[in-house]
């Protein structure tokens, strides 16, 4: 076997895990705002920082006024789970699941909420047709598969005169695709995937068609109060305001706010786009110039630009697990293996966060990490 020379350079920011994902390039603590932290988040200062917030994701999402943005408790999987407790069980449910996450969808509707859901699934890599979805029920799916590398192409699977309503776990979707409003009722993400943000708070939009259902039903099941979104019958305006239905991290808030604004000035959500584009394809001209490396996402309309998976020829867990020990200890390369229910290989993240001169700087890091764990796991 040909040796392969360690590497002289190393990508300046090796961070390339799909989450927490790296920071905004220039990030630093010391660029926070701190004036609300030690204040309370109902203060007069704490709800206009919510608010500017909110306003600052609604202009960088293009997102119309008839969609409320709320920031919740959970991350984006509380945001989802909130969604189905309160608005699940009106009619039937669809359940898609090409990947983990949307796997605990799927369990969530059959298994906690006993809702008989159709399930339709794919496996990992691939996207089941989305021309078999029955629109009068309720459908729930991950946008953008961040275990299986996979995503929707874009909205038009989905019709404009559904009768149910479309849930979108969008959570590394929203900033790096061109989102189609109106296509999306539901919609739900972190701020710690495409901003590089903090995680423990998810972010809930809610459609026209959301509100009326739950302004219009009452699920049968009680409520916990994080997940209420309905007083005497109507919308719980403030969570849509800043007036968060629980205590938020102020500090947590300020970073987001922090990469928001980077966001606008790079471009907004044309330029966070882009950023990410850039990165996939700087990744593709990596694998593409390696028979040993393969995209689990074999088909580019639905294969992910952000949380990018990879498959390495003649690799099983262990060697996939020496090949980011081996990247981590030289600072080369962070958290790049590939999620754990998933086929073994590499999940490299392409989030606009990321500079593209990293991933350029990243692929004889892979050819290095590749030939040593070879080299290793022959003499074993």
């Amino acid at each position: 076997m040909t040796e392969v020379t360690k590497p002289g350079s190393k990508p300046a920011r090796p961070y390339f895990s799909s989450g927490p994902c790296a920071k905004p390039p220039g990030y630093s603590p010391a660029k926070l705002a701190t004036e609300v932290l030690g204040r309370s988040h109902r203060s007069k200062l704490g709800k206009d920082r919510l608010g500017y917030c909110i306003d600052l994701m609604r202009e960088l999402l293009n997102l119309p006024d008839t969609h409320r943005i709320g920031i919740v408790p959970g991350s984006d999987t509380g945001a989802f789970e909130m969604a189905m407790w309160t608005m699940l069980g009106a009619r039937p449910v669809t359940t898609l699941a090409w990947e983990s996450f949307g796997e605990g969808w799927v369990t969530d509707a059959a298994k906690q909420l006993k809702l008989d859901p159709t399930i339709i699934r794919a496996d990992y890599g691939q996207l089941p047709d989305l021309s078999t979805v029955d629109w009068s029920s309720d459908v729930l799916f991950t946008w953008n598969g961040t275990t299986s590398g996979v995503r929707v192409p874009n909205g038009d699977w989905i019709p404009a005169d559904r009768e149910g309503l479309s849930f979108a776990d969008s959570t590394s979707a929203v900033f790096a695709y061109d989102m189609p409003w109106d296509k999306i009722d539901v919609a739900t993400f972190s701020w710690q995937k495409v901003l590089g943000g903090e995680g423990g708070h998810g972010v809930l939009i809610l459609g026209p068609r959301a509100v009326e259902r739950l302004e219009s039903y009452t699920p049968a099941w009680p409520l916990p109060k994080v997940f209420r979104l309905v007083s005497k019958g109507k919308l719980a305006e403030g969570v849509f305001k800043g007036e968060t239905i629980n205590t938020p991290s102020m500090l947590a808030v300020e970073d987001a706010i922090l990469a928001l604004e980077w966001g606008k000035s790079v471009g907004g959500a044309a330029g966070l786009i882009a950023r990410a584009q850039a990165n996939a394809d700087a990744l593709d001209t990596i694998v593409q110039a390696r028979s040993w490396l393969g995209h689990l996402a074999p088909d580019v309309a639905s294969r992910s630009i952000t949380s990018v998976c990879l498959t390495v020829e003649g690799a099983d867990e262990a060697m996939i697990k020496k090949m980011a020990s081996f990247l981590e200890k030289e600072g080369a390369a962070y958290d790049i293996a590939g999620y754990r229910d998933a086929p073994a290989g590499l999940r490299i993240w392409c989030g606009a966060t990321v500079d593209t001169a990293d991933i350029v700087t990243l692929g004889p890091w892979l050819d290095w990490a590749y030939a040593e764990a070879k080299a290793q796991l022959a003499a074993a």
